[in-house]
């Protein structure tokens, strides 16, 4: 099992929270995913969005202009859509190899807005399809940080929902993690925290039979599935609210965070003092990182 993590709002500028959000791929489901996401975007732009420098990120195409742009025109047939679309995307090429400005018309700035919500919507269709689970830990801006080398709680708890979940998928399901590249020596103390968590911990150590505890690292941009992982994100940033969570919406996007919302891993346990079963959501909101240690001393 696979599991890619990226994040939105870390930079605390913008977006109202901050959230870690991870999607489970079953290996032998990810190419079969990723060959199908290609598909859908060459039928609903005509080409694919690389090629012309669009990245596959929720800031990109779930920005608010793109929304106002799909709403200047009624829906375009999606012939007519795709056609539009391409030359729209074609003009941006040219005037950004040139410098110099290339008129594009309202119909294909419409067409370019409504393609990007077709593209989206299409693509958590193809995640539900191909059984997709979704994880997130999404943080108060105000939230307490740990003060030592300790694994951030919203870290700990998506390694803790995603052992859960490969326990239940099989008895002897491994999971691999991905991260998107961060700067060298931001890897550097990720890889430290996690070794520390899964080596010296008992419920790390526990986790460690199912997780391999050196993630990787990888460019976002050149994978798709990390990418996958920033659109959660970002559509729960924006269009999920928790208890507690008193931040606004963006009401455009709120259907997109419901589709990841409905992804969500749910499971269950059986508590160890009266055996009762209780349930186990991948998806939290957490108003402090801080370990269980540090907060008692506080």
């Amino acid at each position: 099992m696979l599991f890619f993590v990226d994040e939105s709002g870390q930079d605390r500028h913008e977006a109202p929270y901050e959230v870690l959000a991870g999607v489970a791929i079953r290996e032998r489901d990810l190419w079969n995913l990723l060959q199908a996401i290609r598909s859908v975007e060459t039928d609903v732009f005509g080409v694919r969005l690389s090629e012309f420098g669009v990245e596959f990120k929720g800031k990109k195409l779930l920005k608010r202009k793109i929304f106002r742009l799909a709403n200047q025109k009624p829906p375009l047939p999606p012939d007519k859509r795709r056609d539009l679309c391409s030359e729209f995307l074609q003009k941006g090429k040219v005037e950004s190899l040139s410098g110099d400005n290339v008129p594009r018309r309202t119909d294909e700035f419409a067409a370019y807005g409504q393609a990007v919500l077709e593209f989206m919507s299409r693509v958590f269709d193809l995640c539900s399809m191909y059984r997709v689970k979704v994880f997130a830990s999404i943080v108060s801006p105000d939230a307490p940080r740990p003060a030592g080398d300790f694994l951030r709680k919203d870290y700990a708890y998506l390694f803790e929902r995603f052992f859960y979940y490969l326990e239940d998928v099989s008895s002897d399901e491994m999971g691999i993690v991905v991260f998107d590249e961060l700067e060298k020596a931001q890897c550097r103390i990720l890889i430290d925290q996690m070794e520390r968590y899964f080596m010296q911990t008992a419920h790390g150590k526990t986790r460690s039979a199912r997780i391999v505890p050196e993630p990787f690292f990888v460019h976002s941009d050149l994978t798709t599935a990390v990418q996958l992982a920033d659109i959660v994100a970002y559509s729960l940033n924006w269009g999920l609210r928790l208890n507690r969570m008193i931040k606004p919406t963006r009401d455009e996007i709120m259907p997109f965070s419901q589709r990841a919302f409905d992804m969500r891993y749910v499971g269950q346990r059986a508590n160890d003092t009266d055996g009762k079963t209780w349930p186990i959501y991948g998806i939290t909101y957490l108003d402090d990182l801080r370990p269980k240690t540090e907060r008692d001393s506080d």
